[in-house]
């Protein structure tokens, strides 16, 4: 497929967008540093433990690469399945696997994102186009990066 040079520019803003750290922290920077002993803390009685919050990102956006690429991919049910139950990782191996899995389904998603037609509405989908869950992806994972950062500044580990 050839780019127009608005394409490109749109595709490379998005790539920004999506690897967060434009206006704000990304996910990255936000998970960077972070105690192992604080992935599960709920302080001040919020609902989500930064684990939570991170395996519900990494669920949500590998939920959308797999509807842009496959045709038969069906959706975890919502929102229980989006969710875990654990305050907290089994272990630091469940942990890391969480992180790489986003950290790798972003790239992919970027990449289909660099070769697809961003404004063609997806085959299976009912109006989705990838740039709609390109925009999607970034909002909800900035979204809940915040909340990240907020329990770490409550915790008293953030800058």
């Amino acid at each position: 497929m050839i780019m127009d040079t608005e394409t490109k520019i749109v595709i490379n803003e998005i790539t920004k967008l999506l690897k967060g750290g434009g206006a704000h922290a990304g996910l990255k920077d936000a998970l960077d540093k972070l105690p192992a002993k604080l992935r599960g803390a709920k302080p001040d009685g919020l609902p989500y433990s930064i684990w939570q919050l991170t395996e519900h990102i990494r669920i949500t956006q590998w939920d959308m690469l797999q509807f842009c690429v496959e045709a038969q991919h069906q959706s975890p049910k919502w929102p229980e399945e989006y969710w875990p139950k654990e305050n907290e990782p089994e272990n630091d191996e469940a942990w890391a696997q969480s992180v790489k899995q986003i950290n790798d389904d972003l790239d992919e998603f970027i990449s289909l994102l660099k070769k697809a037609d961003i404004y063609k509405k997806i085959p299976h989908g009912s109006g989705q186009t990838i740039l709609r869950e390109a925009l999607q992806i970034a909002d909800h994972t900035a979204y809940h990066t915040a909340e990240i950062i907020v329990i770490r500044r409550l915790l008293k580990a953030w800058h």
